[in-house]
């Protein structure tokens, strides 16, 4: 994904916490090694191998590898569709003692978005889904109107009462759409700062302002960052800027504000995918905590 929208947020010059300020990389490393070694919330899967792209029919064995992988660092994992072989991910997780967080991907084709409701359906009377994410990103690119969202979320809850429902998007299109926000169970929000531009060294902040948009939209519902992290390779946005040391930073930032103020996050990416320069330039192949070649980077 990539969104940028100006003056969403108007961050203080003066703020610019970290917990990991004026630490040794020395440290840093050790941090790094540390939250892994313990484990965090969340990852959102990467599906595609190098060479492989969205349309490609991916093996349950491939999925199983990748989640063998992840199953020591988290407790949840979360998935963007339900064809394809999506549809796999949460039936291995579900195996491995892992919660999901199941998405339909939703688009302007309407058989697709079909067979995608229809799988989320399946697999949640199934028992495979914990969390029912019905569209990402829709409304931003505007793929559907509001009023056909609503109609496919509501009927998601209807056939599936006992599974919290929602929609996941941009923090702030939680407030901009309050018939979404009401309609949903959960607030499943996206948040980047460095979408916006942000200095790797306000990221925090900026992030916990975004969160705060959207909690200050719920209703007093359960606000779950679905989305958020820091590419270590490609072209910049704005005062943005890609790399090793700054992926690493902003992963250890966020999942220290995570624990501390018991923030569920789900991290993008798990591992590094190269189909993604498509669709956001250089920088959209280096969002992962693994590399493509499933190598961890820090």
């Amino acid at each position: 994904m990539s969104f940028s929208k100006d003056h969403i947020i108007h961050l203080k010059p003066e703020s610019s916490f970290s917990y990991i300020e004026n630490q040794s990389e020395e440290k840093r490393n050790d941090l790094f090694a540390e939250i892994m070694q313990n484990g965090f919330h969340g990852l959102c899967f990467s599906l595609y191998e190098d060479g492989q792209k969205p349309g490609d029919i991916i093996s349950e064995d491939q999925v199983r590898r990748r989640m063998e992988i992840l199953k020591p660092h988290i407790s949840w994992i979360r998935s963007f569709s339900c064809t394809e072989g999506n549809e796999f991910i949460p039936k291995v997780a579900k195996e491995l003692s892992i919660k999901t967080l199941v998405g339909a991907w939703l688009g302007d084709d309407d058989e697709v978005n079909q067979r995608e409701i229809q799988g989320l359906i399946d697999l949640a009377k199934n028992g495979y889904v914990d969390i029912a994410a019905v569209g990402n990103e829709v409304m931003y690119r505007k793929d559907l109107t509001e009023e056909q969202l609503l109609v496919f979320i509501q009927k998601v809850k209807n056939e599936i009462p006992n599974v919290p429902v929602g929609y996941v998007d941009a923090y702030y299109e939680f407030s901009h759409r309050p018939a979404i926000t009401n309609l949903c169970d959960v607030i499943l929000c996206n948040c980047y700062p460095f979408w916006e531009g942000c200095p790797i060294d306000y990221s925090l902040d900026y992030m916990k302002q975004m969160y705060q948009q959207a909690k200050d939209a719920s209703g007093g519902k359960q606000v779950i960052i679905t989305e958020t992290g820091w590419p270590s390779q490609g072209e910049n946005v704005k005062s943005a800027y890609p790399g090793h040391n700054s992926a690493r930073d902003y992963f250890i930032n966020t999942q220290i504000w995570s624990a501390n103020d018991n923030i569920p996050v789900f991290y993008f990416a798990s591992f590094d995918e190269s189909w993604k320069v498509g669709a956001e330039g250089t920088v959209g192949a280096y969002w992962g905590i693994w590399d493509k070649n499933e190598v961890l980077k820090f």
